[in-house]
């Protein structure tokens, strides 16, 4: 998707800089990873104590070790 942006140059210099990124749109790439990133994970975290888990903990790692 081709979109116009208007970017503070200062920041897009010192990104560059300190990612050693050559191009504006792979600064902003990869900014917005880290973004999506943090959004999804509190998204996960939300759910902390809201989903009930049926399962033997014991059991499962019991049967790892015996694959090993």
């Amino acid at each position: 998707m081709r979109t116009n942006l208007v970017l503070d140059d200062a920041l897009i210099d010192r990104a560059r800089q300190l990612t050693g990124i050559k191009t504006k749109r792979e600064v902003v790439h990869e900014a917005l990873r880290p973004l999506i990133q943090l959004r999804e994970q509190a998204e996960v975290r939300s759910l902390y104590g809201k989903l009930k888990w049926e399962g033997d903990l014991d059991e499962q790692r019991s049967a790892r070790l015996q694959e090993q």
